[in-house]
């Protein structure tokens, strides 16, 4: 894995330790899900340091954009990379994702060991209520940079209806409109907002399979590790298994952000595997928003969760741990592999029309799955009893209306103002509504 580097122009070439103490500064400011942390890395990097040119930055950027996982840590590996090779890449994408995981497992640990406690359940009543206007937000941000034309606006129809209607796989919503995607960019790729490709360059670099093969190789395997231990120590029955199986193959079409797969991801933890109750997952979700790091790391609240309520042969705090630490290894992992094995080519897959458009279209449908998720939120949030009805093919959510949660209602209400007319930020939002939830609880007894 000893991929060279681009040179960086005239831009200063910083020494590893000071890579390293900007990067752990970055990790522990990177509130504000992804354009949050890509907008400070740009500041702390492009603006302030001049450590990576304005284009470079944004070319990588695009990059990052056509893998599956969290953009603005792979930004954050590629980065690195750039500066320092596979030991930077290595460095910058762990001080990213680390001391948010380390506060999610710290919070994690303690919701398992409260979550029956009256004055939990208050705090959290206002933060699923928070969680609910902030996901309606990122729909909108999200459908208004994405949905620009007609077969973009279909596609997003086609995945929402797919998903809560059909009750279709999230993987096949994806591998279906990168499809699409795909062939429309190279038939007709103004329906997707692209230029008709004019051939890559004459003066790229060397294509770098050697690079590549030692990469996927050796990440495959760094990847698989814990699996193996898993399976030969545990088996294939056990809890630990299955967290890391699934969340492997949730890093896998892991495109559009955190948002994009939560729920499909809570519908799998709540309905197929029983792992955890479906108000839980907005608690989750809650937590991630409140703390530094990847919103994907909400997955490490899940495989918290799912262990230490199935713990055997080890205690439940032993198990919890183990599952946390599975499910982000299994998360992580890939996105080193994918920056360390395509990192080289980004010259040649910048003039990749139809890989773009398979990029267009799938962001597209992530903005119907994104609205399938607000629906099932808010169904959840809000009801407490939500049933499923059949009509042949079709899945409907049927709530029953006299479990209506009033006081969540009440605090939707409230949280969507401050989000859409007061501009509030994230932890703001969350901070009121936790402490109007608790209000509302502790008045009414």
């Amino acid at each position: 894995m000893t991929a060279s580097v681009a040179p960086l122009d005239s831009s200063p070439s910083p020494s590893f330790a000071e890579l390293l103490r900007v990067f752990t500064r970055i990790g522990f400011l990177s509130f504000g899900g992804p354009a949050g942390q890509i907008a400070l890395m740009h500041r702390e990097l492009v603006e302030e340091r001049g450590w990576i040119a304005e284009s470079d930055f944004l070319h990588a950027l695009n990059f990052c954009h056509l893998l599956p996982g969290p953009e603005a840590q792979q930004l954050a590996t590629w980065i690195g990379w750039r500066l320092h090779g596979w030991r930077g890449g290595l460095a910058a994408g762990l001080l990213f994702v680390i001391p948010g995981a380390l506060i999610i497992l710290a919070l994690s640990v303690l919701y398992a060991l409260a979550a029956n406690l009256a004055l939990v359940e208050a705090l959290f009543l206002g933060v699923k209520a928070a969680v609910l206007a902030i996901v309606v937000q990122a729909l909108l941000r999200i459908a208004g940079r994405a949905l620009d034309g007609g077969l973009k606006r279909a596609l997003a129809a086609g995945a929402f209806a797919g998903l809560f209607l059909l009750d279709l796989p999230f993987p096949l919503i994806v591998l279906g409109a990168g499809v699409i995607g795909l062939a429309a960019a190279a038939v007709r790729p103004e329906l997707l907002g692209l230029k008709p490709g004019t051939g890559a360059p004459d003066n790229l670099p060397p294509r770098p399979w050697r690079s590549t093969v030692q990469a996927v190789a050796l990440w495959g395997a760094v990847w698989a590790a814990p699996m193996v231990a898993v399976a030969a120590t545990l088996g294939q029955n056990h809890v630990l298994w299955q967290i890391g199986a699934f969340f492997s193959q949730l890093a896998i079409v892991t495109f559009g952000g955190a948002y994009a797969v939560l729920a499909y991801m809570a519908q799998e933890a709540v309905q197929t595997f029983g792992w955890l109750q479906a108000g839980e997952m907005a608690d989750g979700l809650g937590l991630a928003e409140t703390t530094p790091g990847p919103l994907i790391l909400v997955t490490q609240f899940v495989g918290y969760l799912a262990a230490f309520r199935d713990p055997a042969p080890f205690s439940p705090l032993v198990a919890g741990l183990l599952g946390a630490g599975l499910t982000t290894w299994v998360t992580f992992a890939p996105c080193f592999l994918w920056i360390f094995a395509l990192a080289p080519w980004i010259d040649r897959l910048g003039h990749a029309v139809r890989l773009k458009g398979a990029l267009a279209a799938v962001t597209a449908a992530v903005v119907g799955v994104i609205a399938n998720l607000t629906v099932w939120f808010a169904l959840h949030v809000l009801f407490a009893a939500v049933g499923e009805r059949r009509f042949g093919p079709l899945r409907l959510f049927w709530p029953d209306p006299a479990s209506l949660d009033w006081r969540a209602a009440v605090l939707a209400v409230v949280a969507a103002g401050l989000t859409f007319a007061l501009k509030w930020p994230v932890l703001r939002v969350l901070a009121l509504s936790a402490a109007g939830g608790m209000v509302l609880v502790l008045a009414g007894g």
